[in-house]
């Protein structure tokens, strides 16, 4: 099977990225990253790609009067490193719908949360506020509207009644970490179609177990016969 080369965009740390490249860096993994692009010059997540021996650069947004301009040239770029799977990793740039529709099925993000709950910013924190037993991430293809299309792969996370912003944010991170390489191996391995805005993964299952958050054990008590 061929590798499937994959570019990864950026905005600021680039945890995610981090956990993209441990992933790719197996020999067996079905992907790799050609290049690693990021609209903020001094995003730290551009050292782990510089660190890896990955091709960085920087499109300044604000060097553009308009998205679709910027979009334009990064679209350029991209293809010059041949890349076929766009991965938006703390991307914090909204894309036109003329870029959404030229890598249509091609793009996927990232959210920490379970859409179609919390889309958008303060995530965590609008899951506390909530009230919500779970929250989660989600990796899905990208649409025009905000943090919405098809679904490829979730993870969910119980919330603690004593959970903070920051606690719960952590949380979820380290499952985004395992879920955004898992999402890309999907595809790498061609098992991932769309059909009628809903993404199926060949050959995978859902698991049988119940998750209930609290949990509550109790210890049962037979009842003893009467006379």
């Amino acid at each position: 099977m061929a590798v499937l080369k994959i570019a990864v965009l950026i905005s600021g740390r680039g945890s995610n990225l981090k956990a993209l490249i441990e992933a790719t860096q197996s020999p067996n993994f079905p992907a790799k990253i050609v290049c690693v692009m990021s609209n903020i010059a001094d995003a730290k997540g551009l050292d782990h790609a510089l660190v890896a021996g990955i091709p960085t650069f920087v499109i300044n947004h604000r060097d553009y009067k308009k998205r679709e301009d910027f979009e334009r040239v990064l679209d350029e770029k991209l293809t010059s490193y041949g890349v076929q799977l766009i991965c938006l990793a703390g991307f914090m740039r909204l894309l036109t719908s003329w870029f959404v529709d030229r890598w249509r099925d091609r793009l996927i993000n990232i959210h920490p949360s379970l859409l179609p709950s919390f889309p958008g910013l303060d995530t965590h924190q609008k899951a506390i506020d909530y009230g919500v037993k779970f929250t989660g991430c989600t990796v899905h293809f990208v649409r025009s509207e905000m943090d919405h299309g098809p679904i490829i792969v979730q993870a969910a996370v119980p919330v603690a009644m004593e959970d903070t912003e920051a606690t719960l944010a952590a949380r979820v991170l380290l499952a985004e970490h395992r879920l955004y390489p898992q999402a890309v191996q999907f595809i790498a391995e061609n098992r991932v179609n769309v059909f009628e805005e809903k993404a199926f993964v060949a050959d995978t299952k859902a698991p049988r177990d119940m998750l209930i958050n609290p949990e509550y054990k109790t210890t049962l008590v037979k009842n003893e016969p009467t006379t």
